[in-house]
């Protein structure tokens, strides 16, 4: 029983052994954690003792980093490449700080038994490399600093300085030059969404680097500072406490000091060096053997002249003639190689252009076709006006207009065209001119640099500004500058930025001509976009019941009056129900309206809850019914002149009166006359509203206002 209790304790042992394993490794694998604990390691350095073989280790740890931060640095085609650079600097200064100070206590508590009290390698450094000698190794470890203190480290911070303000200074204008590329169509959205990432990690990079150059300079002071500390401090020790006489002292702990600071210092030289290549390469988009061969040795002339330059040095007298002659020798052939060798590279450049010249096939002539085409919606624009599309500060113009067709597709039921945007020498310097189907539909004036403000309540504007037409709807406006924005708004003001005036105006020339811009073309793609469960409804009406043309035209003549064609499968089944008595458009365009007679009666109700009606009285009802002649679908309206000026006197007269009170009535008629009165107002009323009684819904609320 015994037995197996401890085979069983052993077991249990061995699995939770197993298991503490697990999780060390889980751990190590990640690298966030072994990050942390690698600089927790490190803060623990600077409180807790080390013992000689493990400071040993942490300084050929030291060393490697810093030659492979060297290395990374050579190798490297890009600074952004190597973009975490500031922090693993500041991570190997840390490293070489916290060994720095552990080297301090050993020495200072050990330096009385030798050399080897503080680990072999500062034992290594200190025989080796000073020869034995401390005044050499004094001076070598003062050189080292001076070097790396004075000349790479004040060189490498100084151009990371510059070029942090100059890459800031230059990001605006990139990020233009990104929006041109992206407005012309050059790059795609994913292509300028990359350029604006890589610009922003450059301005940030350099950022970095100008402050991460205080981080080698911090380290070279404190170098200094350690050093003297050491020297000072141990021979105290050593003559105070460990009863060494004032050479002897003196031997030991200057030479254990000085082989810390060359210790410390080469891998801090190997850093600054690998920061100073790092901050050198901004703009050489290669490696650093690739770019120094192809420019130092592309010039084979420059590689001659330096060679004959040696050689005159080896005849100066009392010069020694043999290692200047060899440079200038070898120079000399490498210059002749340099030579022959681009001019074959030349020959076969030229070869090459050749053939490809005598194989490439002449240029074909732009098709005439190509003249043909036309740009359903153009926007041009003044030179004045160009900063709107690449406004660094303020939202720019092409953002509002990708806006504008995201929410018109959901308005009015189908994507509309996309906008071309271009800019036109000939217009004034703030005119703008909005195109559609290559037709002129829309100009305006703008002050690209101030704000348009307009009174809701229609009263005189006080502010100081320059007055003006508002370009929409051609209401009374003023152009202040952007100082009177809080004043504008305080005093209930209207303000609008001059991009947002192109885009108001934008929408709506776009909403009065909705209807050219659905094509035949369009109208398929809707059908084919529809859901599956509709697709059989597509099938059974197009083409037995109705043309993919006919269906255009309801849709169109629907857009004409600004209703939503969204509700594309209830469109189809009125125009299904239709057509069984119907060929005639008009007819099953007014058959459609009725079965959308909820969108339309909730498009039409005011903020108060009901629809505002003003009816069409009986009289003009019969007027209307009477003068249709024709049979099905040829049916028009005759109406006699004088009678039609009646009518368009009495309406206008009735709609600016309720104007005046604040009202947008619609006009109720009977259905058979709807599209007729409609017809006729649109020219001289196009914003009225004409419903027939048949597209009032059961549950909406209606008010009549008065009767034409």
């Amino acid at each position: 029983m015994a037995d197996g209790q401890g085979q069983s304790n052993g077991m249990a042992a061995a699995g939770e052994a197993r298991a503490a394993w697990g999780r060390l490794g889980t751990a190590a694998r990640r690298g966030d954690v072994a990050l942390a604990v690698g600089v927790v390691a490190i803060l623990a350095v600077l409180i807790l003792p080390m013992p000689p073989w493990l400071l040993d280790l942490g300084l050929a740890f030291s060393l490697t980093f810093s030659v492979l931060i060297l290395m990374v640095s050579i190798f490297i085609e890009k600074p952004l490449q190597f973009s975490s650079f500031p922090t693993v600097l500041l991570l190997a200064t840390l490293i070489r700080l916290a060994l720095n100070l552990a080297s301090t206590r050993l020495i200072l508590g050990h330096g009385h038994e030798g050399l080897e009290g503080a680990g072999m390698v500062i034992a290594a450094f200190a025989e080796f490399i000073m020869g034995g000698s401390f005044v050499i190794g004094i001076i070598v470890f003062a050189i080292l600093v001076i070097v790396n203190f004075v000349v790479i480290t004040k060189g490498s911070g100084r151009i990371a300085e510059v070029a942090a303000r100059f890459t800031l200074d230059a990001m605006p204008g990139k990020q233009m030059a990104i929006d041109a590329d992206l407005s012309a169509g050059l790059i795609d959205e994913a292509d300028a969404k990359k350029r604006r990432s890589e610009l922003e990690q450059e301005s940030q990079f350099f950022g970095a680097m100008d402050g991460a150059s205080k981080f080698v300079r911090g380290d070279a002071v404190a170098g200094l500072l350690i050093t003297g500390i050491n020297v000072v401090a141990g021979m105290i020790i050593g003559m105070a406490q460990n009863g060494l006489s004032f050479s002897q002292a003196a031997d030991v702990y200057t030479k254990l000091t000085a082989g810390d600071g060359l210790v410390s210092q080469v891998p801090a030289l190997l850093v600054s060096v690998a920061a100073g290549m790092l901050v050198t390469k901004a703009g050489v988009q290669d490696t650093v053997d690739k770019a120094l061969y192809g420019q130092l040795a592309g010039y084979p002339r420059a590689v001659g002249t330096a060679a004959g330059l040696v050689f005159l040095l080896a005849l100066v007298p009392n010069m020694p003639f043999t290692p200047f002659a060899l440079l200038g020798g070898g120079m000399a052939v490498g210059a002749y190689f340099l030579d022959k060798t681009q001019r074959a590279k030349t020959e076969r450049e030229s070869v090459a252009a050749e053939e490809k010249a005598r194989q490439t096939a002449p240029v074909a002539e732009e098709p005439i076709s190509t003249a043909l085409r036309i740009d359903l919606v153009r926007l041009e624009l003044g030179y004045g006006l160009l900063q709107l599309i690449n406004n660094p500060k303020g939202v720019k113009l092409t953002d509002q207009i990708k806006s504008l067709r995201r929410a018109m597709a959901g308005e009015v039921g189908f994507v509309m065209p996309s906008v071309r945007i271009q800019d036109n020498m000939q217009l004034a310097a703030n005119t703008y001119v909005i195109y559609i189907k290559e037709v002129e539909s829309g100009r305006g004036d703008l002050r690209p640099n101030q704000l348009l403000i307009m009174d809701p309540r229609g009263d005189e504007i006080t502010l100081p500004g320059e007055k003006t037409k508002e370009p929409t709807f051609g209401l009374p406006a003023m152009w202040v500058d952007p100082t009177n924005r809080e004043e504008a708004l305080f005093r209930g003001y209207t303000v609008v930025d001059p991009p947002t005036v192109i885009t108001t105006h934008l929408t709506e020339v776009i909403k009065d001509n909705m209807s050219e811009l659905l094509s035949h073309a369009e109208t398929q793609k809707l059908l084919d976009e529809l859901d599956k469960e509709h697709q059989k409804l597509v099938a059974e009406l197009i083409p037995a019941q109705i043309t993919i043309g006919g269906l255009q035209r309801v849709l169109q003549n629907l857009l004409n009056e600004r209703i939503s064609i969204r509700d594309l499968s209830t469109i189809l089944e009125g125009i299904a129900e239709a057509c069984g008595h119907t060929r005639n458009v008009t007819m099953i365009t007014e058959h459609v309206r009725s079965r959308l007679a909820r969108q339309i009666s909730d498009l039409n109700t005011g903020h108060q809850g009901f629809i505002p009606l003003v009816t069409l009285s009986p009289e003009w009802e019969q007027a209307f019914a009477e003068a249709l002649v024709g049979q099905g679908e040829e049916k028009q309206l005759s109406m006699s002149p004088s009678q039609l000026q009646d009518f368009i006197t009495r309406t206008r007269q009735t709609f600016e009166r309720f104007a005046m009170q604040g009202e947008t009535p619609v006009l109720l008629t009977s259905p058979m006359v709807r599209p007729y009165v409609r017809s006729i107002i649109e020219r001289f009323r196009p914003i009225t509203v004409v419903m027939s009684q048949a597209e009032i819904h059961p549950k909406a609320k209606i008010k009549t206002l008065g009767q034409i």
